[in-house]
């Protein structure tokens, strides 16, 4: 596949979404191909049935080259679900010379520090982000490469999940005849697709509501603070819209869309919707108004679990006041009234994103739907990588021009570029997988 091209894969709870998108000459994406499928072996964020999964990503990646035109080798896929969790942790190491200047390899060292973390059994450590950095006590340093210093200490934000879930899930984009090319955060994918840099530097909280969770990521002075994933999602609304009326769960589900709304005192008493019954039975009759109540109730519990997380993470004290309030994105976002309703529980301003941030001006209204906020993260981030590997081999044939003398394995050094957790992360999850054939 070319390098200016990145397949995202959005492995979700009620869709699975491949997206196809190139980087045009103006540094903008276009959006080539999308194919959408119906999730069938996904709960809550994690695959519970493999063959259902790889089934339906198939349909979605069939969907997407049909669309554009080519053929999908590699797929940059998102994690989220229950099992994710985050943590802050500090973390310092002493240089044994601090008469030279500090550069990525103290980083590195640094990091690879704060995975010997001890995790609960059957957890894995998924992004060590950090935050600043101090040496030799000096605070709110962002860049330490090139300070002198003895002592380089850091606060960084840890996110943890489960290692069975995120290979399962290796596991599928393998079955389905895929490469795995990356692995990101869900919530830290969206937030790259919706979000302003402005945003990211005054303090925002992004929420994702998907079919199966809620996925919340909050940053300030453009630095993510804090990461969480709540278990409910649409889903739930849609399951308590059938348990309060009595239906069932397709009727439910297209009651919460056409009709739905988050602020009960909307509808009027007589607004009655009626919905055939099943199979020569009795239409039901169904109040907007108690409609609306159903998922008011369930979506004032969604807010106020991540309103929780958000106050955990310090939004009360003025120095991390996040200025820019809240951006609502995902399918859940889409209830109407939702805006009005979290700014009441909240007092945040609030707004609802769309993944138009990074696109070309002329994507079609589907493509930036905030339903689709995660694929287009997990395109760009596709899009990064990729240029991140083109200017590492760039800089390694530039060496072996300039230095022809050096012997081959000198020439490797400048390929050491500081690469992520995450792909540490896949190529762990790819050695396992062709291991465990």
């Amino acid at each position: 596949m070319e390098h200016n091209l990145a397949v995202g894969l959005d492995i979700g709870t009620t869709k699975i979404v491949a997206m196809i998108g190139r980087k045009n000459e103006y540094g903008k994406v276009e959006i080539l191909g999308i194919g959408k499928s119906k999730s069938l072996g996904v709960h809550r964020g994690v695959v519970n049935n493999i063959t259902q999964t790889i089934q339906s990503i198939q349909q979605a990646v069939q969907e997407a080259e049909a669309a554009a035109e080519i053929k999908i080798q590699e797929v940059t896929v998102g994690i989220a679900g229950q099992h994710i969790r985050s943590l802050q942790h500090s973390d310092y190491i002493t240089r044994s010379n601090s008469e030279t200047v500090i550069n990525d390899d103290d980083i590195d060292r640094l990091i690879n520090q704060v995975h010997k973390l001890v995790m609960l059994p059957g957890e894995e450590i998924i992004h060590v982000l950090p935050q600043e950095y101090k040496v030799d006590g000096q605070a709110e340093i962002k860049e330490p490469i090139g300070m002198y210093g003895g002592r380089l200490e850091a606060n960084f934000h840890v996110v943890v999940g489960q290692v069975s879930s995120i290979r399962n899930i290796g596991r599928c984009v393998q079955s389905s005849g895929l490469n795995l090319d990356g692995i990101t955060l869900e919530p830290l994918a969206s937030a790259n697709a919706v979000l302003s840099q402005e945003e990211k530097e005054a303090g925002v909280a992004l929420i994702d509501i998907g079919g199966g969770t809620t996925d919340l990521a909050i940053f300030r002075d453009g630095i993510i603070r804090h990461t969480a994933v709540i278990p409910f999602g649409g889903n739930v609304i849609t399951e308590d819209i059938k348990e309060g009326c009595s239906i069932i769960e397709k009727q439910a589900e297209l009651l919460k869309i056409k009709f739905g709304s988050a602020w009960p005192g909307e509808n009027k008493d007589n607004e009655i919707v009626s919905i055939p019954g099943l199979r020569g039975r009795e239409p039901k009759e169904i109040t907007l108004k108690n409609l609306s109540k159903i998922i008011h109730a369930r979506i004032v519990e969604i807010i106020e679990q991540v309103y929780v997380e958000i106050k955990n993470y310090g939004h009360e004290e003025q120095k991390k006041k996040l200025i820019a309030g809240i951006v609502l994105t995902g399918g859940g976002s889409q209830l109407k009234h939702l805006k009005q309703l979290v700014e009441y529980i909240t007092g945040m301003d609030t707004r609802i994103g769309y993944p138009n941030e990074h696109l070309a001006g002329d994507s079609d209204d589907d493509v930036t739907s905030p339903l689709f906020a995660t694929a287009v993260g997990l395109v760009l981030d596709g899009l990064k990588r990729h240029e991140r590997k083109k200017a590492e081999l760039k800089k390694e044939t530039e060496t072996e021009k300039e230095q022809p003398e050096l012997k081959a394995e000198e020439t490797q050094k400048p390929l050491k570029e500081r690469r992520s957790f995450l792909d540490k992360l896949t190529e762990r999850v790819k050695d396992f997988l062709d291991n465990a054939e």
